[in-house]
């Protein structure tokens, strides 16, 4: 028996949040769970503005870029773990990581496959796995914190 899986399209995407291009790295999300996981795409293509100077003649996607894609991740599945939906008074920030490797680089014309996990969360504070790959292969990984915050001017 397959189970169906939870999406999210662009249009879902952008409800949950803040970000726009350049810096929206959440293409699809391909599956999630609420409290467990989130399966998410980020397809890596050459007129993304990075690559006019990372590196000129060897494009090579930033590895903080791929971090961010998956604190992009851990965002959406706290916010649908939560049940809530970001508004204009507060922000969900990253404000951790741990044990960041980078294994392979990632390139233009590549598909990045987000995968993040629940360790914990406590108050408006969440812990994750994450582990970014390409072809099934491992290309980043980390342990990530981020907290949702009120916005104060």
């Amino acid at each position: 028996m397959n189970e169906e899986k939870n999406t999210l399209n662009i249009h879902q995407i952008l409800k949950h949040l803040p970000h726009r291009y350049p810096f929206l790295m959440i293409d699809k999300v391909v599956d999630y769970k609420a409290g467990n996981y989130l399966n998410g795409i980020k397809n890596v293509t050459f007129n993304e503005p990075q690559f006019t100077g990372h590196f000129a003649h060897h494009p090579v996607m930033p590895g903080v870029l791929i971090l961010e894609a998956l604190a992009q991740a851990t965002g959406i599945l706290a916010f649908k773990t939560t049940g809530e939906i970001p508004d204009e008074n507060s922000l969900y920030y990253f404000v951790g990581i741990d044990n960041a490797r980078f294994k392979k680089p990632v390139h233009p014309g590549d598909q990045l496959s987000l995968e993040v996990k629940v360790v914990k969360s406590k108050r408006s504070v969440w812990w994750f796995e994450a582990e970014a790959k390409v072809d099934g292969q491992v290309v980043c990984s980390a342990d990530l914190m981020c907290a949702q915050k009120e916005i104060s001017e």
